[in-house]
């Protein structure tokens, strides 16, 4: 089962992180109409269907917080994440509407 951060809770388990990143599995559009601000970790934008051909850009040994609209396209990459080798995996519960709404009001809503 695939740990779920709330936008809220995120900065703590962020803090206990070496390095972490925040997966942004969106789609380009939706990037441009709202996107967070990489504050304590590394963003990378990569769309949900192109990280099967990707995964060698990511570090299995990195922590990744999966973010996509919702959380439920980002819970999907969290579990092929973890079926793939990676160790440290989390979903962002609500996704980026939750962000908004929890965390960053500057962050549209969309």
């Amino acid at each position: 089962m695939i740990s779920q951060i709330n936008p809220t809770d995120l900065s703590q388990w962020l803090q206990s992180q070496t390095a972490p990143i925040v997966l942004d599995v969106r789609e380009p559009g939706e990037w441009q109409a709202a996107s967070v601000q990489a504050e304590g970790f590394t963003l990378v934008k990569l769309s949900m269907n192109d990280i099967p051909a990707r995964l060698a850009e990511l570090d299995p040994l990195a922590p990744i917080a999966c973010l996509c609209h919702h959380g439920a396209r980002s819970q999907r990459v969290a579990q092929f994440l973890v079926q793939n080798g990676f160790e440290n995996v989390v979903n962002i519960a609500g996704g980026i509407d939750a962000w908004s709404l929890q965390r960053d009001a500057g962050v549209p809503r969309y």
